[in-house]
């Protein structure tokens, strides 16, 4: 394995992105210089050492995500590509975005009570009704029904981008079933032990209390104010791509993994199997879609949910978090109107902007993007994960056509975007540092209130080599994000 030494490091460009670590000159912006010094003046020898010690670790750990491939009979199960050069962001850079993101989670938690009550933004004019009714993650059942705290958005990840100018934007809200925490979690532990004295040296934001913030956002929904209340993590078992982390959050909050079948509803109330008997139920932490709940209220094929979960969720014995039609939120149209909503809501200017974004379902706005798509990114509503998508810059005029007359015969279901030049950041391939293209989701917890971001989120990186294209179902890769405290 060799390594690229100083002189080399000129070949990285770093003119036609904003680039995390080198500025346009090609100088070490100056809160990197720890990290490239340690890199710098590490042997090639020492450097496999430690990938091979990290990668065994995640194997040893299981720490994997399921990729899923129209192409394979079969899903294939790995570990998740982790770079090991940190993404480092100064103290005044984060305080910024966090202060954005807990302006945009009460807009957000605010417009979700709204439109299942009064729908005052609705009746306002400033959101379209038929936005709200024909949303496929709105739910009819949540209309009038008061949930615990008000709380909708108990746990959230937001994704942002950073322009060639350093600006960040927000690309999309995950306000349904975020995942990556375990990621986040388990990525600063492992570089905190291989990269021990880098660690050390750099004073770093802990994120050790972020998890006792979670499971005290998830006890504070408890119906009753039950001080002790049982809390359940409801998964849709072994074979779902995120098991891993279903398996680790449970572990780590002190809390139950259960699948639908070891939960029983009886008397309007939630109950666990287990060898004591029935226990109560108080709070459910699902990571499973609405349509899979309740076979009684949603899907009636569905197999993975609680039948009568949501009578006893309206009778007020059970909470879920995150709440049932939380994800009228983060379609990617409504999405669209979020800085309205802080302006409406909030009677604040919104500190972090949208991405520049067309809604289709506009006759302007499709017109424009039918005669610009080779320049846009155009998404469907209502699907995430990076499926469903055109890259026009770097799409066939086949697959542009498919958009296009797609568009033409369902213009709501999609969105147009500028194509944003995303930030990139080094990553260590072939024995060199190596750009590649990133962003940052950021994880919010909310309990009333108040609202816990983790100190720097978790950046998730192209590994392909000038794709945008981050998302782990994707092949996309992660790296730990260290926030600095001065």
């Amino acid at each position: 394995m060799s390594y690229a030494k100083p002189s080399q490091l000129h070949c990285y460009d770093s003119r036609s992105f904003y680039d995390e670590m080198f500025d346009q000159d090609g100088s070490v912006r100056p809160h990197y210089d720890s990290v490239h010094r340690l890199f710098n003046r590490m042997m090639p020898s020492e450097l496999a050492l430690r990938r091979n010690a990290l990668n065994r670790r995640m194997m040893e750990e299981g720490i994997t995500f399921t990729l899923y491939s129209p192409n394979q009979s079969d899903p294939l199960e790995r570990t998740i590509p982790f770079d090991y050069i940190p993404r480092i962001i100064p103290k005044q850079e984060w305080e910024t975005v966090e202060r954005g993101i807990r302006q945009r989670i009460q807009a957000l938690n605010a417009f979700i009570r709204d439109i299942y009550h009064s729908g005052r933004i609705v009746a306002d004019g400033i959101i379209p009704r038929s936005m709200i009714v024909s949303n496929v993650y709105f739910r009819p059942e949540m209309a009038g029904l008061d949930i615990p705290l008000g709380t909708y958005i108990t746990a959230s990840g937001i994704d942002l981008i950073r322009d060639e100018k350093g600006r960040y934007f927000v690309l999309e809200d995950n306000l349904r079933s975020p995942s990556g925490f375990s990621y986040l979690f388990k990525g600063r532990t492992i570089m905190s032990e291989i990269f021990h004295e880098l660690f050390l040296s750099t004073s770093v934001q802990s994120i050790d209390r972020s998890l006792n913030c979670f499971l005290s956002s998830l006890r504070a929904l408890a119906p009753n104010g039950n001080r002790d209340p049982l809390v359940v993590l409801l998964t849709p078992g072994a074979y779902n791509s995120a098991y891993y982390e279903h398996t680790f959050l449970a572990q780590q909050l002190g809390v139950h993994l259960v699948e639908g079948r070891d939960l029983v509803y009886k008397d309007h109330k939630i109950y666990l199997r287990d060898l004591r008997g029935l226990r109560q139920v108080d709070v459910i932490y699902r990571r499973i879609d609405d349509d899979y709940l309740d076979p009684l209220s949603f899907h009636p094929e569905s197999l993975l949910g609680v039948p009568g979960l949501m009578n006893a969720y309206r009778a007020g014995n059970v909470a879920i978090a995150n709440a049932p039609g939380t994800g009228v939120a983060d379609d990617k149209a409504v999405y669209a109107y979020v800085p309205d909503m802080i302006r409406y809501y909030l009677g604040e200017e919104p500190l972090l902007d949208n991405v520049p974004t067309y809604l289709l379902s506009r006759k302007e706005d499709r017109e424009y993007a039918l005669g610009h798509l080779e320049q846009l990114v155009v998404k469907e509503t209502s699907l995430s994960g990076g499926y469903g998508m055109l890259i026009g810059p770097s799409a066939t005029a086949k697959e542009i056509g498919m958009f296009a007359e797609a568009i033409r015969k369902e213009p709501g279901r999609y969105i147009a975007q500028k194509t944003m030049m995303l930030s990139r950041a080094p990553v260590m391939a072939d024995g060199r540092m190596q750009p590649r293209h990133i962003d940052l989701r950021a994880f919010a917890l909310m309990a009333g209130g108040d609202i816990h971001v983790i100190p720097g989120g978790l950046t998730r990186v192209a590994m392909k080599e000038g794709s945008l294209v981050v998302n782990s179902s994707q092949g996309g890769g992660v790296k730990d994000t260290w926030v600095l405290n001065r």
